[in-house]
């Protein structure tokens, strides 16, 4: 894990902005744009991408982690436990169809950070917990131009998290700089970017704006 200022009693750094990488089969391109991120400083940076070679997915993942570390910013795998191990990830964010949280639990051990996408279901959330997800994330908050479709989360979720679980909250859908004031009043410790951050004309500024709302 990196050496970052944690959440007490969690494996997770302070709440913060949760960066998440766009497709991008172009390695060079996307190793320039997460540089260009991580230099902003995010709470967390999820590596997620749905490229079929897992040789690509690798290769982009272990360059990814050495920009991380060298930054302190903790590297979250998206939907795989398998590569998470394989370079030695922070952690692993599970969906609905990845994987077993308390697998991935077990096989992270005490200090590798699990975290589960809830969509909108609270048991699912609630089950994530029991199942030692050290995080639970919902959404889509708001129209996403990754996933135009998805099922929208209410913010009363968040608040609803917040209260009951106990372990921190990470929203995702949408957010932008303009309307991540209201995700954060709702409850969310990590409110997760892809294009505002990513598609930005400086994305180490536009980090550091999420960064301040905090």
């Amino acid at each position: 894990m990196s050496d970052t200022t944690r959440v007490a009693g969690t494996r997770l750094p302070a709440p913060g902005l949760y960066a998440v990488t766009p497709d991008e089969a172009d390695t060079a391109r996307l190793i320039a744009q997460v540089t260009q991120v991580v230099a902003g400083r995010p709470a967390l940076l999820q590596y997620r991408s749905k490229l079929d070679s897992a040789a690509v997915r690798e290769a982009q993942a272990r360059a990814i982690l050495a920009i991380c570390r060298s930054a302190g910013v903790p590297l979250i795998i998206n939907d795989d436990l398998r590569l998470a191990l394989a370079i030695g990830a922070d952690g692993v964010h599970l969906g609905r169809d990845d994987g077993d949280p308390a697998q991935a639990r077990a096989a992270l051990g005490a200090t590798g950070i699990v975290g589960v996408t809830c969509y909108d279901e609270w048991a699912r959330a609630q089950a994530g917990v029991m199942a030692g997800a050290d995080y639970v994330a919902f959404g889509a908050m708001f129209v996403s131009p990754t996933k135009p479709h998805a099922v929208r989360a209410p913010l009363a979720l968040l608040r609803r998290a917040r209260l009951e679980l106990g372990v921190p909250v990470a929203a995702i859908g949408g957010i932008t700089l303009d309307n991540v004031d209201a995700v954060i009043a709702a409850g969310a410790d990590f409110p997760a970017v892809i294009s505002d951050v990513f598609l930005a004309s400086d994305p180490a500024a536009r980090v550091r704006s999420f960064a301040a709302k905090f």
